[in-house]
């Protein structure tokens, strides 16, 4: 059934577009609640959380995971609205230094170590799917650096998840983005002596080489809470760390697994998440690569919108239909 995702509503200021927070989940028919959790190391981390309004009952589970720079709110809020309203109990972090989560140092988009964000997201996932999703099908949707930390999730935790949308996940850093030669080679050595120097330039902004449409750009902007600035060294030598690390474990990915990047994406490689498709071990795996979109697919055109996440919602909904009745692990994880 064709879908119409909720950034038709949005206008260049809000998400929301003339509506107001509570105006627009009643809309949809979605319940949304957000809250504060500590993690381990004292930092305060937002959470937030849709559910389909009774009388309907969730299908499942979706847990949302941010990409670097982004937030649970803005455009991945519109995401997760869709999802619920599709029937699915959803939930969301912002990862620290990001949207309204306190900042490691208090400082903003610092992720010297991947680790531990990992870590916020199994600890915050796994009270939430007990709080709202026992005995249901649980799955993950994942943006770009999202993507990387959805991936170790599944890793870490190999039965605890019955599927896996990436959505222009960074498994590799395009030639395109990545930093000029030499710098790329002397991150390591940058990062040892000034860990927070935003030393590193990129080739574009992420908006703007992300959002193909002008005003989602714009509205990627006016977040009170989108900072455009260079990455920190340390930050920078961890996210190529990590796409390294991703791409000698790919056999290893046993999840159900549906990945969907644009084709002219110059933020995160296609012809990664290409190797990722051809290499892991997933007995359920499905790759849409749509020519000619962008590193956002929901900053495309309304039509190419709808396309992409019709698939996602078409994928979660009979995923979650077959699990539900196996009483058990999906056939992936066999």
């Amino acid at each position: 059934m064709p879908i119409q995702h909720p950034i038709s509503e949005a206008n260049e200021q809000s998400p929301f577009g003339n509506l107001s927070a509570s105006e627009f989940y009643a809309r949809h028919n979605v319940a949304h609640s957000s809250s504060y959790i500590t993690n381990s190391r004292n930092l305060r981390l937002f959470t937030q959380s849709w559910t389909p309004l009774p009388p309907a009952k969730p299908l499942a589970v979706v847990a949302v995971v941010h990409g670097y720079t982004g937030e649970s709110s803005w455009f991945v809020q519109l995401t997760s609205v869709l999802f619920a309203k599709s029937g699915f109990a959803v939930c969301a972090i912002d990862h620290q230094g990001h949207g309204f989560s306190d900042g490691l140092d208090g400082l903003v988009y610092h992720v010297p170590d991947l680790n531990p964000v990992v870590d916020d997201c199994v600890h915050f996932f796994r009270s939430f799917r007990k709080e709202h999703g026992r005995g249901l099908p649980a799955f993950l949707y994942a943006e770009s650096l999202g993507g990387a930390i959805a991936l170790y999730i599944t890793l870490r935790e190999r039965e605890a998840w019955d599927g896996l949308i990436l959505n222009g996940a960074m498994c590799g850093i395009s030639q395109k983005f990545k930093p000029p030669w030499p710098l790329e080679h002397l991150l390591f050595l940058v990062a040892a002596v000034i860990p927070t120097w935003r030393v590193v330039p990129t080739r574009g902004s992420l908006p703007r080489v992300s959002f193909k449409e002008e005003w989602k750009r714009k509205l990627a902007l006016a977040s009170p809470k989108r900072l455009e600035a260079r990455p920190r060294a340390a930050t920078a030598l961890e996210l190529l760390r990590v796409c390294k690390d991703l791409q000698v474990r790919f056999e290893e990915v046993d999840v159900p697994l549906l990945i969907v990047h644009g084709g002219d994406d110059v933020v995160c490689d296609p012809a990664c998440v290409e190797e990722l498709y051809r290499r892991a071990a997933s007995g359920d795996k499905t790759l849409k690569v749509y020519p000619g979109m962008w590193h956002q697919l929901v900053g495309e055109p309304e039509e190419n919108v709808n396309l992409a996440f019709g698939d996602m919602v078409e994928w979660l909904v009979s995923r979650a239909e077959r699990y539900s009745k196996s009483d058990g692990y999906p056939t992936g994880h066999q």
